[in-house]
């Protein structure tokens, strides 16, 4: 499955649009996975570099109780052990360890498009991995 997996970025502006706002790219993506049959998919590890308390969570959690769909990927052994691999493929620290799970979570479900803000350091940890795209929203 291709997959469309969202980074904190993308998941964030997702979170801080209105309904009946302009789209921007991100709505465009997320539009494309509905209408093609895609999952889209947050890695956990992405809910918890953007759960701060308060608004943040509130803002967050109306947002996928909104958009019904985004599915959130557990953090599961073999997917910490994959995280690890590409953090070590990538000369990368702990510090990207959010970063790398998104990639994590879409190799795990076949390939698919990384949708983010920063493509910078998601595209260091995607390198050469097949079926993975980054793509800036």
């Amino acid at each position: 499955m291709t997959a469309l997996v969202l980074d904190a970025a993308a998941l964030s502006a997702l979170a801080r649009s209105r309904a009946g706002s302009r789209p921007g790219a991100i709505h465009a993506a997320l539009r494309a996975a509905v209408e093609t049959g895609r999952g889209v998919v947050v890695p956990a590890a992405v809910l918890a570099e953007l759960y701060r308390g308060g608004h943040h969570d509130q803002a967050i959690d109306a947002c996928l109780g909104r958009l019904t769909g985004i599915d959130v990927a557990d953090t599961t052994r073999p997917l910490a052990r994959r995280i690890g691999h590409l953090l070590a493929r990538a000369g990368r620290g702990s510090a990207d360890h959010v970063d790398a799970s998104v990639v994590a979570v879409a190799l795990a479900l076949g390939g698919g498009v990384v949708a983010t803000g920063d493509p910078d350091d998601l595209e260091a940890l995607a390198a050469g991995l097949p079926g993975i795209t980054v793509e800036r929203v």
